[in-house]
């Protein structure tokens, strides 16, 4: 990066302004390479002076996961085409572009410049702020309910995006939990660690069944790091795994990484319950409360697998926040019983999943 790097970008929004000065202020690396820099111009007011540029991680074991499901022009590839018609609140853009050999490059307007201010991935949210989020998820899951396999301009985050990321996954599956788990230590019941590992063994048919639900766009990384706050308004961050899915999903990764285990053991139900007649509010017909239960518990399986492997791999995530996050979804995945209900749900190894099949929820 350099000033007639920053100039050829200030050139596409603003034809006469010119760069006087820029100053990187911050590096940080996980799953991208995020830099933030200053810019100096003397453009027009809307034009920002503080930039948030993404690039490939210059983290290798970190480049070599996101590389081949190319995560970073995915995100790239949806600011250029989606984001515009979400009704969530997002960052601005000022350049994404995918290059062929030089990588993508993703370039937003620094939240700070804005008044917004980013969510870390240790916060632990309130009820107000987790129904606030809610709110924003159903919203988007509502908008999109049923069209992303009926509507071209979608199809591009359906079954093309989850065959690259679940076989490379499910390659990986056993030895990443096994390396996670050995570097959470005592921290995991011996009864769950062993379910864990068996859940990792057919991690490719469990992805199948909880890709099999009403589908809908989702986020699929929607912990407190990607949030942020403005106004006490929450936006989501970091779209690199957006794709069709299961919007009980995101609910799912949401509740089992943003709040406290006592509070969301008081209050889950009820937000449960709210997204659920949020949904209907917007439109979306048909979606049997017990129904959705059952699938939430089944999906509370993926931010506990996704955080162990998070911590496995190491340099994605602030390590104390990552052991943090995986103690709250450890809670949720036992208090639901979630390996237990997959296993009822689905005998891995015996056949497809059961597709009428409910499960009693206690809690």
């Amino acid at each position: 990066m350099s000033i007639a790097w920053a100039q050829r970008l200030v050139d596409c929004q603003s034809i006469a302004a010119k760069v006087d000065r820029l100053a990187v202020t911050s590096v940080d690396v996980g799953t991208t390479t995020r830099v933030r820099l200053v810019v100096d111009h003397d453009g027009p007011d809307s034009l920002p002076g503080q930039w948030f540029v993404k690039l490939p991680s210059l983290n290798w074991r970190a480049r070599v996961i996101t590389s081949l499901p190319q995560l970073l022009a995915r995100e790239v590839r949806f600011y250029n085409t989606i984001a515009s018609e979400l009704p969530v609140s997002l960052p601005s853009v000022l350049m994404a572009q995918n290059r062929r050999y030089r990588g993508s490059t993703l370039v937003l307007a620094d939240l700070h410049e804005t008044a917004a201010v980013p969510g870390n991935s240790c916060d632990t949210l309130t009820v107000a702020q987790a129904q606030k989020v809610l709110g924003q998820l159903a919203a988007i899951h509502a908008q999109y309910w049923g069209k992303m396999q009926s509507d071209p301009r979608y199809l591009w985050l359906g079954d093309s995006v989850r065959r690259v990321e679940n076989t490379l996954a499910t390659v990986l599956a056993v030895p990443l939990m096994r390396q996670g788990l050995s570097r959470i230590g005592h921290g995991i019941p011996p009864e769950l660690r062993r379910s864990a590992l068996l859940y990792a063994r057919h991690r490719g048919e469990i992805a199948r069944m909880l890709a099999d639900g009403p589908q809908t766009l989702v986020h699929y990384d929607c912990h407190p790091g990607n949030l942020f706050w403005r106004e006490n308004e929450p936006g989501l961050l970091d779209w690199q795994l957006v794709r069709s899915g299961e919007g009980i999903g995101d609910v799912a990764y949401f509740l089992a990484t943003a709040l406290a285990p006592e509070t969301r053991r008081a209050h889950e139900l009820d937000l449960l319950r709210a997204y659920w007649l949020a949904l209907q509010e917007k439109g979306v017909a048909g979606l049997d409360f017990e129904r959705l239960l059952l699938r939430y518990r089944l999906h509370l399986a993926y931010p506990f697998e996704a955080m162990v492997v998070t911590l496995a791999i190491g340099g994605m995530m602030n390590e104390q926040c990552n052991l943090k996050l995986i103690e709250r979804a450890s809670a949720a995945i036992q208090d639901w019983d979630s390996f237990g209900a997959i296993a009822e749900s689905f005998p891995v190894g015996k056949g497809k999943p059961s597709a009428g099949k409910r499960i009693a929820v206690n809690i």
